[in-house]
């Protein structure tokens, strides 16, 4: 059940070569306490859709491949409907699903590439919608006791990008399960990004869920590259969140800075737009650089090492720090 010496160039979508001691596969909790029981590694590793992580090295311990499927609902009211997927669905493909049920919520977020599992994990979001907006709760194995756990919005902390699986509870629970509440009766947010413009170019007044479904993958697929095609994690940086008084130290120079209102009265400055500031948009180093049409975007043209890209992420953090006194913060998992 469990290989040894296993490329894990297919499992990231950086496509990284790099090589796991360990390797195995699992598509029901049963499973996965089968393969713990006979691990003999220090390390873990759960993969999902390796959308989100910067391979740097070799891993000298077992990676696990959550394969869990399933899709059900689990209550149902006139108005609402809790439905719950297994954490190895593939997430675009659990959006479209709701999207032709009729159930409202996730259409923005759709062609985020990645599993059901790790939405949460990320706190994933895009254009106005958060995973904390829409979530009910999550199943997840506790590694050292075998038991299942269940976790609530607030029990999950969610922030910016990130959850308690990021931080306290890393590397402590696999996520099995995870339940989102869905509206039937459609609230359309086209307010944030460029929704409401690619809507009016296609000529559609009052959207549907599908219509913005739509709108968004047509925005997602003229900016960002595929990774099928060229490797990438979709955004490398977090948009940072910053003081008022930096925006004003900005703006004496940049009038125009995007920035938006964030929490407790700070300012959320657009990452892709000071990296495209500082001169990095489009720029290329040999097999790897930054993307053309979206400079939050590193991409891996074919044979460069994790490290490579890595130190390209510093080069651009020390840039926009230099030139704006804003440090930016990695969104991928470094490994």
């Amino acid at each position: 059940m469990i290989q040894k010496h296993v490329n894990l160039k297919p499992y990231n979508t950086f496509g990284i070569e790099v090589f796991a001691a360990g390797f195995a596969r699992f598509s029901s909790t049963f499973e996965l306490k089968k393969i713990l029981e006979e691990n003999t590694f220090s390390q873990l590793l759960i993969l999902g859709g390796g959308s989100n992580l910067l391979l740097t090295k070799d891993f000298d311990g077992l990676v696990l491949k959550n394969e869990i499927q399933g899709f059900k609902i689990l209550e149902e009211t006139d108005e609402n409907v809790i439905v719950e997927a297994g954490a190895g669905e593939n997430w675009h493909e659990f959006v479209l699903n709701c999207i032709e049920k009729g159930y409202a919520g996730v259409e923005n977020l759709s062609l985020i590439p990645g599993s059901v599992g790790a939405s949460p994990m990320q706190n994933i979001g895009a254009y106005g919608v958060e995973i904390k907006d829409i979530f009910h709760h999550l199943k997840a194995y506790h590694i050292a006791t075998g038991e299942m756990h269940t976790f609530d919005k607030e029990a999950c902390q969610f922030g910016y990008r990130e959850s308690v699986f990021k931080t306290s509870f890393k590397g402590q629970y696999v996520i099995c399960s995870v339940a989102f509440e869905l509206s039937k009766s459609p609230e359309i947010n086209t307010s944030y990004g460029a929704i409401e413009t690619e809507l009016k170019e296609n000529n559609i007044i009052e959207p549907t869920i599908c219509d913005v479904s739509n709108a968004v993958i047509s925005i997602r697929q003229s900016k960002l590259p595929d990774p099928k095609v060229i490797g990438n994690a979709g955004s490398f940086f977090k948009n940072p969140v910053v003081d008022e008084s930096i925006v004003q130290e900005i703006q004496k120079n940049y009038p125009d800075v995007p920035n938006y209102l964030a929490s407790d009265g700070k300012r959320k400055l657009a990452a892709g737009w000071l990296i495209e500031q500082a001169g990095w948009k489009g720029k290329t180093f040999d097999t790897f650089g930054v993307h053309k049409l979206q400079a939050l975007v590193l991409v891996n043209y074919g044979g460069s090492t994790g490290n490579q890209i890595y130190s390209l992420s510093s080069e651009i953090i020390k840039s926009i720090e230099e030139k704006f006194g804003v440090t930016l913060e990695r969104e991928v998992n470094i490994l």
